[in-house]
Order: C-alpha cells, then sequence, then structure tokens
C-alpha cells in the first residue's frame, strides 16, 4: 500500500534517509534532523513531499521523497525523486516500483511531463531497476554541486 506521509511518520522517514545514507556510504553528510524533515514537509510552504509504502501487516516498508521541478524546455513542472528507498529485508517485494508508479499517476494527472531522479553510477541492481521500467540514463549530463566552503566563498563575493 502506498499513501501520502504524515506528521507522525517523519521520525521513521528519518530513520530510513539514514539508513540510505549509509547505504551511500555517505552518513556522515546526512545531517538533516527530524525538526528540519517536518518543517521540510508538513510547515507553512512545505519544500518536499512524501510517500510511504506499508506491507498488508502496516510495517513501513519504505519511502520516496521529492519535490516540483520545471522543465523550461516543456513549459511545464516535473517531479524530481529525491529519495527512493525499500528497506533490505523487503527489496524485490514490489514497494519500490509501486512507489515510482505513484508518481507516475501523479505525473500523468497533473499534467507533468517528466519524472527524474539521480542513481550512483555503482549502484547496478538500481541501475537495471529504473532501466526495466522505462527510465533512460541522461548519459550526457553531469549533476554540478556546491555545498560548503565553496557555496559560502562564492554566495559572499562581490
Amino acid at each position: 500500500m502506498i499513501r501520502h506521509a504524515t506528521p507522525a511518520d517523519v521520525p521513521e522517514i528519518h530513520r530510513m534517509i539514514r539508513e540510505l545514507a549509509e547505504y551511500e556510504k555517505a552518513l556522515e553528510e546526512a545531517r538533516a534532523s527530524e525538526e528540519q524533515l517536518h518543517e521540510a514537509l508538513f510547515g507553512e510552504r512545505p519544500a518536499a513531499f512524501a510517500h510511504i509504502a506499508e506491507t498488508a501487516d502496516g510495517e513501513i516498508a519504505g519511502y520516496s521523497l521529492w519535490f516540483l521541478n520545471f522543465s523550461t524546455w516543456r513549459g511545464v513542472h516535473g517531479i524530481y525523486l529525491e529519495d527512493l528507498y525499500v528497506r533490505p529485508g523487503l527489496r524485490g517485494g514490489g514497494y519500490g516500483k509501486a512507489l515510482l508508479a505513484e508518481l507516475a499517476r501523479i505525473c500523468v494527472e497533473r499534467g507533468y511531463e517528466r519524472l527524474e531522479w539521480s542513481v550512483l553510477d555503482w549502484n547496478l541492481s538500481a541501475i537495471e531497476f529504473y532501466k526495466s521500467l522505462g527510465a533512460v540514463s541522461m548519459s550526457e549530463w553531469t549533476v554540478n554541486r556546491l555545498t560548503d566552503d565553496a557555496l559560502v566563498r562564492l554566495g559572499t563575493t562581490e
């Protein structure tokens, strides 16, 4: 079952974010607090949205966390999937596909023309899973990021 996340889910989503960061070998980079997550998802002006995948017994199997982007080429919004995570013991049970299908449904319903995300190049099982759904790797595009000292330096340059 896929459902919208609620404020009561924040502690569990926070735990899964940390599990995902550990899986991606970047736990030290996962610095967001539960309070920040709650504000981002359920504050006065939400910056992101989340869905929860549950087992038939009501156990939380995984989550998706996403936000809207905009394509200047298409002229409409799209969804950028920041996180897709299914707990290791429950992978292969259709939860990841169901979470992605829900986001695709939202795109179709709202007239959004893109559902996009990033995947680590060493995560071959995820890459193969995404390919099986018809996803296309954007191999000509490279992600760029400014953080920490580089961001501050550029942001304080006159």
